[in-house]
């Protein structure tokens, strides 16, 4: 969050009388926003994701909720705002205000106003998202696996990459080796 809203594969959007959910099946960027007017906990475990409560609102007056303000909090670090990779603090403390509304003239418009509270910007940001409903979707989603053929291999907390030629090498740049003790010893 917020990057999470850039929707870079489809989504789908499920109400129900507690709590509104962002899918979307890739990498498990899903959202839970809570709708039932709990406050917020004395204590939240911080995610990626962070803890979203949202309010629906008859902004038109009409009888019928068409705007849902969300504010997210407990956001873990370290991370990014978006695809620019420019960070966000350590201290954890970013709120992001929403308001989701669909488009009064076309109702296959969804729209989303972010704003970003943090200590590491002078001022807040906002970007608007805009996200268009394809009127015929296909049935199936497209799979995302991205366990078969991964390469990643985690050795205690350190990350390492398996090359093509099934040879332990370093994920980043002046990574120490693993610790081989407890690997068989080849000889030559």
């Amino acid at each position: 969050m917020p990057r999470v809203m850039n929707m870079y594969a489809p989504f789908e959007i499920i109400v129900t009388p507690r709590t509104t959910h962002m899918l979307m099946d890739h990498i498990h960027d899903s959202r839970r926003i809570f709708t039932d007017g709990r406050e917020w906990p004395k204590e939240m475990e911080p995610s990626f994701s962070g803890y979203s409560i949202g309010k629906w609102i008859d902004q038109d007056g009409d009888g019928r909720y068409d705007v849902l303000e969300v504010e997210t909090r407990a956001l873990r670090g370290p991370r990014s705002y978006d695809s620019t990779d420019m960070p966000f603090p350590a201290d954890n403390e970013t709120v992001i205000n929403e308001r989701i509304y669909l488009d009064k003239a076309d109702k296959n418009t969804l729209y989303d106003e972010i704003t970003v509270h943090d200590h590491a910007l002078t001022r807040p940001w906002t970007v608007d998202k805009k996200y268009v409903r394809n009127p015929n979707p296909r049935a199936d989603w497209p799979e995302y696996y991205i366990t078969e053929g991964n390469g990643q291999v985690m050795i205690g907390k350190e990350n390492y990459f398996l090359s093509g030629d099934g040879l332990l090498m370093p994920a980043k740049k002046d990574q120490a080796p693993p610790d081989l003790r407890y690997f068989k010893q080849t000889q030559k």
